[in-house]
């Protein structure tokens, strides 16, 4: 069995003194000088990620500064009544308080009263306050005066997670110690000394894992620790372990990564299907992807190999598949899978978007190339090289030339255009030398007819703009008053009643000027724009036909609007015309507020 009588182990495994907090070295090291060279500042706040050992340090202070028999390196002996006391709960002078659900001006006030009582035994009495930052602003207010001048025998300790929500007047009283998030490998060691102590057997890979998954707090680390070890009954492996925490396994990336390499598109959506039906939404996979990019960019240059967060049974393989890719196409991966995660959230049909990315992964090397220039990387379309295209054009007149008596035709012909593609620019090349075709008498007949048909088409137009209407003042006014019926018909009087009150005025021998009274009658006009067009259009056999608007000026522009006026003015006003007004103010003494 695991355990007989159950406890977490982010409780059974918390810190007893400084040697024995994990990955906050500058900060126990600090401490314990302060305590050996009696320097101990009257407040103190810890601040940083949650689970890192914020409130297991202010613990482990306040029992040290009140240890009766502290050691030579300044660790409290856990032996002496005061370590036993403060072991069991019971010290008196030991308070603490949460700021999360006692934010109060009262309990503060309260906590304040207690301050005034020496310590009837041991050297001090340390308050600590956790989630500071959750004490509104009239609390805080209160506390300032305190936390400046406290006894000599007062120490509080304050704890946040957000200091940028704390008070710059209470920032400034304290000394602050900021904690880092706990190191991978720091986790992972611990874990292994606790999976030695509980008698669990564990992977190195599955604890590495856990790491990874912590974000560097602890808490988090020993309570997955006790949840995989209840699913596995006391034996971890990397497999349960990523399929108890929903993690995609790192050699389903490999896989995908490969098959993008190799533009085999089919069979990479038919892995993101298979990984789909395990369960794992799209953004599981973008993310996990994103971070295997990540991890293999860093794997590229000896510098940066520090970086890589990995077990020891992939590092080797980060390492060889690293040497294979191109920076460029990890960059540009990069870049479009942090597009598509931004935009997942928004993708109505969610599967559909992770395929697209996974489409445009497969077939990014035909896609983009990246070039290195003067201003940096700079992503450039890759054009292939175009071959050689004929084009057929109809042959101008001049280019005709007659042959007699033999009937036969000679006809230059447009040559071939040759393009030819650089990185930079495209020339287009046009042989000089003409290519000659002999045209046969039935060939030539055809062109003749298709010449004739050209022709014919020509003189039908001009027959027509032959025929036209010319624009006249009389002419315009009948076409006007046609279109008025029109709307009459349509049963629109408002737009009967506005073009019957314009004023209209040529311009030249294809346009007019519309001259109207206000906007209104402006904006009513030109909804009819499309039907009016044509209708003139059609009256006076002119495409050519247009109108302009005049610019409108309001009959009422010139028209003095009523001035406003303020309290003070309208009384004088009617101080003015009722005297009676002013006068009984006066006699009252009345002081009227403008």
């Amino acid at each position: 069995m695991y355990m007989d009588k159950f406890i977490v182990s982010a409780r059974k495994y918390r810190p007893q003194n400084f040697n024995t907090v994990i990955g906050q070295s500058h900060i126990t090291t600090t401490l314990k000088n302060a305590i050996n060279h009696n320097q101990l500042a009257h407040a103190f706040l810890f601040c940083g990620p949650r689970g890192v050992g914020k409130t297991t340090c202010a613990r482990i202070l306040a029992k040290t500064i009140n240890c009766e028999n502290r050691t030579e390196d300044g660790e409290a002996c856990n032996s002496c009544n005061s370590c036993t006391s403060f072991d069991n709960g019971i010290s008196l002078n030991i308070h603490e308080l949460d700021a999360a659900s006692n934010n109060s001006v009262d309990d503060i006030r309260n906590l304040t009263e207690q301050v005034r009582f020496a310590p009837q035994a041991g050297k001090y009495k340390v308050y600590i306050v956790d989630e500071v930052h959750m004490l509104s602003s009239s609390a805080f207010n209160a506390f300032l005066k305190t936390l400046e001048e406290p006894p000599s025998y007062a120490i509080f300790i304050l704890a946040t997670t957000e200091k940028h929500k704390i008070l710059p007047t209470i920032l400034s009283r304290c000394q602050i110690f900021d904690f880092k998030r706990i190191t991978t490998n720091d986790t992972v060691e611990h874990l292994e000394e606790i999976a030695v102590k509980e008698h669990i057997t564990a992977e190195k890979a599955a604890l590495h894992v856990i790491a990874q998954k912590s974000e560097g707090c602890m808490r988090d680390a020993l309570s997955m620790l006790d949840k995989i070890v209840s699913f596995t009954n006391g034996t971890l492996t990397y497999t349960n372990t990523l399929e108890h925490l929903n993690i995609l396994d790192e050699d389903y990336f490999f896989q995908l990564l490969g098959l993008m390499q190799n533009q085999q598109l089919a069979d990479a959506m038919l892995l993101y299907d298979e990984i789909n039906q395990k369960g794992f939404e799209g953004d599981t996979l973008l993310e996990g992807f994103s971070e295997f990019l990540r991890n293999l960019l860093v794997s590229k240059d000896p510098k940066s190999v520090v970086l890589l967060e990995v077990a020891d049974t992939f590092r080797t393989k980060y390492l060889e598949f690293a040497g294979t890719l191109d920076t460029g196409w990890v960059i540009a991966a990069l870049n479009l899978l942090n597009e598509s995660v931004i935009q997942y959230k928004q993708a109505k049909n969610k599967k559909l978007h992770v395929e697209l990315l996974l489409i445009k992964l497969t077939y990014l090397h035909q896609a983009i190339q990246l070039s290195i220039e003067e201003n940096g990387l700079q992503k450039k379309k890759i054009t292939a090289k175009a071959s050689p295209v004929a084009f057929r054009a109809i042959p101008s007149m001049k280019a005709m030339v007659w042959k007699e008596p033999a009937h036969q035709q000679t006809v230059l012909q447009p040559a071939r255009l040759e393009i030819e593609t650089e990185p930079e620019k495209v020339y287009q090349h046009i042989p000089v030398v003409p290519i000659i075709e002999t045209l046969s008498p039935d060939k030539l007949e055809s062109k003749k007819s298709t010449l004739s048909k050209i022709r014919e088409q020509m003189n039908e137009k001009k027959q027509n703009q032959a025929g036209a209407k010319p624009l006249s003042l009389p002419n315009l006014q009948d076409a006007w008053e046609a279109y008025i019926n029109q709307l009459i018909a349509r049963k629109n009087p408002s737009a009967v009643t506005n073009f019957k009150d314009v004023r209209l005025t040529l311009i030249d021998e294809h346009s007019f000027l519309i001259c109207a009274e206000t906007h209104m009658q402006q904006k009513f006009i030109e909804a009819e724009r499309a039907h009016l067009v044509a209708h003139l259009q059609k009256f006076f056999n002119d495409k050519l036909i247009k109108y302009q608007f005049a610019a409108v000026t309001e009959s009422n522009a010139d028209t003095p609007k009523e001035k406003t006026r303020n309290s003070r003015e309208q009384f004088q006003l009617i101080s003015e015309k009722f005297p009676m007004v002013k006068e009984l103010k006066e006699r009252l003494k009345l002081n009227l507020d403008f």
